[in-house]
């Protein structure tokens, strides 16, 4: 899981709220587990004035001008602003997975559905819940602001404006220290592989018929 410490990115504002996983990637995208190929469809109906499905050529589809993920102005985005209850939906684990392909590295709401908030922290997407009121002064400024940047620093959770006001979140100490250090669960077990080695050297002498094949 790719670490996160600090970033400095190009805001790309959703004005929309109760999105939910099957806006961010639909349906038809989740027979795969790979972790991969799915940015070309982030918010895939919205994006594109035709169908999608799995293994088609993203490149040759007609795309929505009117769509914000499509304005020349937010390309290259790695900061989602978005509204109320962000995530909402079915428990898909593809939805952090399609915006982390695209380049989203943090996602800036009021509120996250439960679920989209756990899974983002399990694969290094950070979700932050500021203020509806602070929420809706980004929105103002990123709007009028070409190339609007903020810098979300997680070690001090903060979110810092390009004017010099910082905006402070909350995030649980465990979450903060696994995105910091990049670990997810897997990582974490990992870091513990030999005191697991020596538990399985001291189990199978104590109990050596349960290692018989």
């Amino acid at each position: 899981m790719q670490k996160f410490e600090k970033l400095t990115g190009l805001v790309m504002p959703l004005d929309r709220g109760n999105v939910d996983t099957d806006s961010i990637i639909p349906k038809q995208y989740l027979k795969s587990i790979k972790r991969t190929g799915f940015g070309p469809a982030l918010f895939d109906s919205w994006r594109y004035l035709d169908p999608g499905e799995p293994g088609m050529d993203h490149s040759k589809r007609r795309i929505n001008p009117e769509f914000v993920l499509n304005h020349p102005r937010y390309q290259g985005a790695q900061i989602l602003l978005a509204r109320e209850n962000f995530g909402c939906g079915s428990s898909r684990e593809h939805a952090p997975w399609a915006l982390l392909e695209y380049g989203i590295r943090a996602v800036i709401a009021p509120s996250f559905a439960d679920i989209f908030y756990n899974n983002s922290f399990k694969n290094g997407l950070l979700p932050i819940v500021l203020e509806r009121e602070a929420v809706s002064r980004l929105f103002s400024e990123t709007e009028a602001t070409p190339g609007y940047r903020l810098t979300v620093d997680l070690a001090a959770q903060t979110v810092t404006t390009p004017s010099g006001v910082v905006f402070k979140f909350e995030v649980e100490a465990f979450r903060k220290l696994s995105l910091i250090n990049g670990l997810d669960e897997i990582g974490q077990t990992l870091q513990h592989v030999e005191a697991i080695k020596a538990y399985e050297a001291r189990r199978k002498k104590a109990a050596p018929w349960l290692f018989q094949s």
